[in-house]
């Protein structure tokens, strides 16, 4: 029997590491301080009227052309290695596709997010991910960086949690805004739980959590980023704000547990409403 289809979307700076991507490696690679390079490649973008994010990626690639450093696609996939995950990660993605598997469910997850796609590739996670969907550049012959190949913001957020949605390939921009009836998409916003932290994820927060989805503003444990998550939760962009802690029977694990057993049931429930829906046609 075909399985019903869930998507858990989650960014990643904050929501799976402990901090952004490139604090771990790639910054000190550089000879920098995380604080020191993100001021000053901040100001870069605020003096020359650069969004940071844009700002950020020319940043690195002039930073490491002035060092002599070759920021090629393999040394930011090996940055990948050097993540460090909130407690529970390096086993949720699997141990959530099994408890889907008991229910009936066919658990997908994703990511969309800000930082690099080329780090991300490099992290031990990545083999348990569907897709993802990050900022990346155009590698030159000498596999340089000379160009941003796409650049992941809030609104593009949006745009790439719809294909999810509609079940459109990654590099698939035309019908993403095209009309698709709701019986034709391959995942219904209702089935989709969005994990986020900042500011870049709260119109996909909203967005799902307004089309019957579930949004979770996750933060930092023990830390002064629960009063942004409540903020966000009192302001009605999510539905769920709760430490970051992916471990088994933590409070994320009991949600998101709860969640899937709820969609499973009203699965169960449409097949036997469809099957009473056939006894009505056999009567004369």
């Amino acid at each position: 029997m075909k399985r019903t289809k869930v998507a858990l979307v989650y960014d990643f700076d904050e929501t799976l590491s402990t901090t952004y991507m490139q604090d771990y490696m790639l910054i000190p690679e550089l000879g920098m301080k995380p604080n020191d390079f993100w001021k000053e490649a901040n100001a870069w973008a605020q003096t020359n009227g650069v969004d940071q994010i844009t700002g950020s990626m020319y940043y690195f690639k002039y930073l490491a052309e002035k060092k002599g450093i070759r920021l090629t696609k393999e040394m930011l996939s090996a940055c990948g290695q050097f993540i460090v995950f909130y407690k529970g990660v390096d086993t949720w993605f699997e141990r959530i596709i099994r408890y889907g598997k008991y229910l009936g469910l066919d658990v997908e997850h994703y990511i969309i997010s800000s930082g690099y796609e080329e780090i991300i590739e490099g992290c031990d996670i990545r083999r348990s991910i569907r897709e993802v969907y990050g900022c990346a550049f155009v590698f030159d012959e000498q596999g340089l960086p000379i160009w941003p190949a796409r650049v992941v913001n809030y609104s593009t957020k949006v745009q790439y949690l719809s294909k999810i949605n509609k079940g459109l390939g990654k590099f698939d921009d035309k019908a993403v805004n095209e009309y698709t009836p709701d019986d034709k998409r391959r995942i219904p916003y209702s089935r989709i739980i969005y994990f986020g932290d900042g500011m870049t994820d709260i119109p996909s927060m909203k967005m799902v959590k307004d089309h019957g989805g579930n949004a979770i503003a996750v933060y930092k444990p023990y830390s002064h980023h629960k009063e942004k998550a409540i903020k966000l939760l009192k302001d009605d962009r999510v539905n769920f704000a709760l430490p970051a802690d992916y471990r088994e029977n933590k409070e994320i694990d009991w949600v998101v547990k709860t969640i899937l057993n709820k969609l499973a049931t009203e699965h169960d429930l449409e097949v036997l409403k469809r099957r009473e829906d056939r006894k009505k046609q056999i009567l004369p």
